[in-house]
C-alpha cells in the first residue's frame, strides 16, 4: 500500500503561489482494503514533520479529493506535510513528506518598481553586483514588464518561459518566487533581461487595437533578493535607482512578430534605473502554472522545394520555439519564417494574417545556439535563409506548454482514429501557454472563453488542469468586475468587452466542470460570485422582452448548415436566439446547483425557480404544442436532447436521425453543436450513427484531417480541400481545439468513464461502455483524482467481446455492459474482466435481400449501388417495399444473377457500425 499524487491545491510541492486556501489532496494505490477508513494530515515548519503546526489526529472525515484547512499562515515559509490512510482492511500506510512555501503575502514590499528610457529598441538588462556571504537560503520574489528572463552570474534562474505570464495586466501583476539558494552561493552580479510579450507588445485579434500596445509602454521591474544566512539574519536586495542599466543585442520581440538580435552591436554604457512614477495594479502571488521546454522535437525531413527554399519539417505542429547551431561569417542575416503547411510543396504562412512569425539573427562571426528569449511560434515547418550547409541536426523544436500533467491515454484498434487522440492532444498543449488560447499562430492566440468552455472537459480527461483553469478564471472574474458582470469573448479582454451566448457561460460551466472532475468545492466557493454575476447580467438584458435573445451572437460558430455562394456563414443556421436563452438556462441551472453544493439555500431555491422559468419560456417559444423542436437544424436537436429540454423526448430524436439521413449521415455542426452531437446521440439510443461520426474518413469529418496529414486539430472543416489546397486564408488556424471535444465523448462514451454529479471526482462512476465493430478495441486509462481507472474492450467476432476494468482504491462503479441481458452491478475496487455472447451481432450485414429503401436510406450501401446498378436510386417509391434481388430477377435485368451476386459481395463489406 502507498500513498502517492500528494498536492496543495492541486499541485505537487507549490513554491511561491497565491495561497489564500489551503486544500490537500492523495490517491491511494497497492492496497489489500477497498475504502478508507481513517486518514491523518500532520502539517509542520520542520522538515521531519515534528513539533506540527497542525495535526488532525486520525479521523473517519477526511476527503482524500479536497481536505479544506483553515490554518494561518506565514509569509516566506516552508510548510510540510503528511498523510496517513487506515483501510477498511486494517493496512496503514504513511506518505512521503510533501510541502508548500508561501511567497510575500501581506509583507509590504521593500522594492521600488524601476524603469528605464523605453524607447531604446535594445532590450534592457537591469543589474545589481552582489556581496553576500554565507548564504544559508535565498529567494528571489520578481516581476517584470512585459516579460523577463533572469540570471545570476550569467546562469539562468529556474527554467520558466514568458515569465511573467499573460494576465488582466489593469487589474493584478503576478510575481513569481524562485529559490536561489545554489546559485547564490557564489553570485556576484544579479541581471533581469526584459521583453515586450503582451504586456508591451501588440496583441489583439482585433486590427483596430493590435498595432500598438494595449496595457503598457514603458519596461518596468520589481524584485526583491531575500537572503537567510547561516545565522539566521535577513538580508533584503531590492529594486531602486542604485540597480544599473545596460542593453542587450536584442533590438524587437512581439508575442505576434517574432524577434530580432543583431550580435554584431557594440555594449552600450551602463546607464541607472530610474523609480518609475506610473501608478500600477497590486501584486499578487503567482496563480499561473509554469511554462517550460516539455518536449523537444527534431525535424524528420530537410526540403528543397520547387521554389528553391530550405524548410525543415519537424513532422508535428507544434507550439513553441527552438535552438539552432550557426556559425556564419560577421554580418550574416539568418531568417527564419515558420508556418504550419505546405502549398503545392513550398512553405506557406498566408493563413498567419498579419502576424510575421519570424526570427532574425545578424551573426558576430561566432559559432553560436540561438534560441528566442520572448516569444514563441505555432509551426510545423520553417523556412531559413542564410545559414549556409545547414544540416538537420543543426535545427531542434522545443515545445513549450503550461504544467498539466497528463492523465488520459487512450488506444484504439483503428490508426486513425489514434491519430486524432493524438492530434486533440497536440492541440491542447500547443493552446495551453498559460491562457487557452484558441491558436498558437496567427495575429490571435487568445484566451476564447467560448472555445475554452467547449474544451474543458476534454482537457480534463487528458491531463489534470485545475490549477490551469484557475488562475484563467481569476481573470475571467477581474474582467467582470468592470463589465457589470458581463463576460467578454476573450480573457484576457485586451479591451474587447463583447459578449455572447456559449462564450459568456465560460463562467458557469468551466467552474461546475472542474468541480465535477476534481471533487473540490472550493473551485465553486472561489468563482460563485462571478457565476451568480454573468446570469445577473443575462436577467438584466433578457429582461420582461427576452431581449438577450436580441444581442449579436456568435451562433453556433463555423458550422456548415448555413451557406451562402457554397462558403458557410460563421454564424451556422441555427437560431442564435435559441442558442442564447438554452445557454442561459444552463448557466442559471449550474448557479444553483453550485449553491446548493456550498451550503447557499436560499439562492439555490431563487436559481433553480428562475432556471424553470427560462425552460419553460424555451419551451413556449421554440417548440410546438406537442413537442417538436421548431429549429430544424443538427446542433438545435442535439442541444434538445443533450440539455434535456423535453422528457422522454423520442420525436426530436427521431427528428436528429432524420437530419442525418438526408445529409447522408455527415455532420454540419459548428462549435457549439460539435461537443455535444455524438453525446446526444448516444444519450438517445443511436449510438451506431455516432460512432459513423467518428469514423467518416470523408469531408467533414474528424479522420477526413487526419487523412490529409493533420497533426492537430483544424479550426475549419474543410482547412485544406482533398487536392491539398487551402481552403481559407482570412480565418483558418491548423491548431484550434474546439472540434477536438470529441474526444471527451470517447471517454465517457467509448470507454464508458462517466462522471455523476452526486459523487464529484470520480469516487463513484457510470461505468458504460458503448463497443463498436469497425474499431475493433479500445483500451483507456484515466488517473482521476480519486485514483486511476481503466476501461478496455475487445471485439473477438461478430458475437464475441471481452471487456476488462480496473476500478481505484476508495471508488466504486456502477457497470452496464452493452450487447447482453446481464443486470448493471456494482464494482467496487479491484480487477475485473468479462466476456460473452453478445445478444446480436455487432456488426450489420448487407446484401440484396434488403428491401431498395433500405439500402437507399444508408449512405454507404446507396453509394455501393450507384457504383454497381447505375440508375438503382431512380427506383419508383412504390416498389421501395421490395427486395432489390427480387425486383431485379422479377424485372429480368440483363445479367441479373452475376450482377446480384457482384453486388453482395460488395455490401456483405459495408458495416452499419
Amino acid at each position: 500500500m502507498k500513498i502517492v499524487n500528494c498536492k496543495t491545491n492541486h499541485m505537487t510541492n507549490p513554491l511561491g503561489f497565491h495561497m489564500e486556501k489551503l486544500v490537500f489532496s492523495y490517491t491511494v494505490e497497492d492496497a489489500a482494503g477497498k475504502f478508507q477508513d481513517l486518514a491523518r494530515i500532520v502539517v509542520s515548519q520542520n522538515a521531519d514533520c515534528s513539533n506540527p503546526v497542525f495535526d488532525s489526529g486520525m479521523r473517519s472525515d477526511i476527503d482524500s479529493l479536497a481536505f479544506s484547512l483553515d490554518l494561518e499562515l506565514k509569509p516566506y515559509t516552508r510548510y510540510y506535510w503528511t498523510v496517513t490512510v487506515r483501510t477498511d482492511a486494517g493496512e496503514e500506510a504513511e506518505s512521503e513528506v510533501n510541502w508548500f512555501e508561501t511567497a510575500k503575502m501581506d509583507d509590504p514590499w521593500q522594492a521600488k518598481w524601476i524603469t528605464c528610457d523605453s524607447t531604446n529598441p535594445r532590450h534592457p538588462i537591469f543589474s545589481k553586483q552582489l556581496d553576500i556571504t554565507d548564504v544559508g537560503e535565498a529567494r528571489l520574489y520578481i516581476c517584470g514588464l512585459g516579460l523577463y528572463e533572469t540570471y545570476i552570474d550569467g546562469e539562468k534562474i529556474g527554467d520558466e518561459h514568458l515569465t511573467p505570464y499573460c494576465n488582466n495586466y489593469l487589474k493584478w501583476l503576478q510575481y513569481q518566487t524562485y529559490d536561489v539558494t545554489e546559485q547564490l552561493q557564489n553570485g556576484k552580479k544579479l541581471e533581469v533581461l526584459l521583453g515586450n510579450g503582451w504586456y508591451k507588445g501588440r496583441y489583439s485579434f482585433d486590427p483596430r487595437r493590435n498595432q500598438k500596445p494595449y496595457y503598457g509602454n514603458t519596461w518596468k521591474l520589481i524584485a526583491e533578493l531575500r537572503v537567510t544566512h547561516a545565522d539566521g539574519s535577513i538580508q533584503v536586495i531590492p529594486t531602486d535607482e542604485s540597480w544599473s542599466v545596460s542593453r542587450s543585442k536584442i533590438t524587437a520581440s512581439s508575442i505576434y512578430d517574432g524577434e530580432q538580435v543583431d550580435a554584431t552591436l557594440p555594449d552600450e554604457p551602463p546607464q541607472a534605473a530610474s523609480a518609475c512614477t506610473e501608478e500600477l495594479p497590486p501584486l499578487h502571488a503567482r496563480l499561473s502554472t509554469p511554462v517550460c521546454v516539455r518536449k523537444t522535437l527534431h525535424p524528420i525531413e530537410l526540403i528543397h522545394t520547387p521554389s528553391g527554399e530550405t524548410v525543415l519539417d519537424l513532422g508535428q505542429n507544434m507550439a513553441g520555439i527552438f535552438r539552432l547551431r550557426v556559425h556564419e561569417p560577421k554580418g550574416t542575416q539568418i531568417h527564419l519564417w515558420f508556418g504550419e503547411i505546405l502549398q503545392e510543396g513550398n512553405f506557406y504562412n498566408g493563413n498567419l494574417r498579419s502576424a510575421k512569425a519570424e526570427y532574425l539573427y545578424i551573426s558576430d562571426g561566432k559559432e553560436t545556439v540561438i534560441e528566442p528569449y520572448f516569444t514563441f511560434y505555432g509551426y510545423r515547418y520553417v523556412k531559413i535563409e542564410g545559414a549556409q550547409d545547414l544540416k538537420k541536426d543543426d535545427f531542434c523544436g522545443l515545445v513549450l506548454y503550461s504544467e498539466i500533467p497528463k492523465i488520459g491515454t487512450m488506444k484504439t484498434g483503428s490508426a486513425l482514429v489514434n491519430r486524432l487522440v493524438q492530434n486533440v492532444e497536440w492541440g491542447q498543449r500547443g493552446n495551453f501557454i498559460d491562457i487557452p488560447t484558441d491558436c498558437p499562430q496567427r495575429d490571435e492566440r487568445m484566451g476564447f472563453t467560448g472555445d475554452s468552455q467547449i474544451f474543458c472537459p476534454t482537457a480534463c480527461y487528458q491531463t489534470d488542469c485545475l490549477a490551469f483553469f484557475r488562475k484563467y478564471l481569476h481573470d475571467l472574474q477581474t474582467e467582470q468586475e468592470a463589465l457589470d458582470g458581463a463576460v467578454p469573448g476573450v480573457v484576457p479582454s485586451v479591451g474587447i468587452h463583447d459578449s455572447c451566448a456559449g462564450w459568456g457561460d465560460a463562467a458557469c460551466i468551466i467552474p461546475w466542470n472542474l468541480y465535477l472532475f476534481y471533487g473540490d468545492k472550493s473551485i465553486l466557493e472561489e468563482q460563485f460570485d462571478s457565476m451568480k454575476a454573468w446570469v445577473d447580467y443575462l436577467a438584466k438584458v433578457d429582461g420582461d422582452d427576452h431581449g438577450w435573445r436580441n444581442v449579436h451572437q456568435n451562433g453556433d460558430w463555423l458550422a456548415l448548415d448555413n451557406l451562402k455562394d457554397g462558403v458557410a456563414a460563421t454564424a451556422g443556421a441555427t437560431d442564435t436566439g435559441f442558442i442564447a436563452s438554452v445557454y442561459y438556462a444552463l448557466s442559471t441551472d449550474l448557479v444553483a446547483k453550485a449553491a446548493a453544493v456550498i451550503g447557499k439555500a436560499d439562492e439555490a431555491k431563487a436559481y433553480a425557480a428562475l432556471h424553470e422559468k427560462i425552460m419553460q419560456d424555451v419551451r413556449d417559444e421554440y417548440f410546438s404544442p406537442n413537442g417538436r423542436c421548431c429549429i430544424n437544424t443538427q446542433t438545435a436537436l442535439a442541444m434538445t436532447l443533450y440539455y434535456h429540454l423535453l422528457e422522454h423526448d423520442e420525436r426530436n430524436g427521431e427528428a436528429l436521425q432524420k437530419k442525418f439521413k438526408d445529409n447522408d449521415n455527415k455532420l454540419q455542426t459548428g462549435f457549439l453543436g460539435t461537443p455535444i452531437l455524438c453525446g446526444a446521440l448516444s444519450e438517445s439510443g443511436m449510438n451506431d450513427l455516432a460512432y459513423e461520426l467518428l469514423l467518416n474518413e470523408d469531408y467533414p469529418g474528424w479522420l477526413y484531417e487526419v487523412k490529409m496529414g493533420a497533426t492537430t486539430v483544424w479550426e475549419r472543416w474543410n482547412g485544406l480541400l482533398p487536392d491539398g489546397r487551402i481552403s481559407s486564408t482570412d480565418m483558418n488556424s491548423f491548431n484550434h481545439y474546439a472540434f477536438g471535444a470529441i474526444v471527451e465523448w470517447m471517454y465517457r462514451y467509448c470507454a464508458g468513464i462517466h462522471p455523476l454529479p452526486e459523487a464529484p471526482g470520480f469516487k463513484k462512476i457510470l461505468l458504460k461502455p458503448e463497443i463498436n465493430y469497425q474499431l475493433k478495441s479500445l483500451q483507456a486509462e484515466y488517473e482521476s483524482a480519486a485514483g486511476t481507472y481503466r476501461s478496455a474492450w475487445n471485439v473477438l467476432d461478430e458475437n464475441h467481446v471481452e471487456f476488462s476494468f480496473s476500478i481505484p482504491f476508495g471508488c466504486e462503479a456502477r457497470l452496464v455492459l452493452p450487447h447482453t441481458d446481464m443486470s448493471p452491478q456494482t464494482l467496487q475496487a479491484g480487477e475485473y474482466h468479462f466476456s460473452y455472447q453478445t445478444d446480436k451481432p455487432l456488426r450489420r450485414t448487407w446484401s440484396t435481400h434488403d428491401t431498395i429503401e433500405e439500402l437507399l436510406e444508408n449512405p454507404k450501401t446507396r453509394a455501393v449501388l450507384a457504383s454497381t446498378v447505375p440508375g438503382s436510386d431512380r427506383v419508383p417509391s412504390s416498389m421501395h417495399k421490395q427486395s432489390f434481388r427480387s425486383l431485379f430477377l422479377q424485372i429480368g435485368y440483363p445479367g441479373a444473377k452475376d450482377m446480384l451476386d457482384t453486388l453482395d459481395a460488395k455490401l456483405a463489406k459495408v458495416g452499419a457500425w
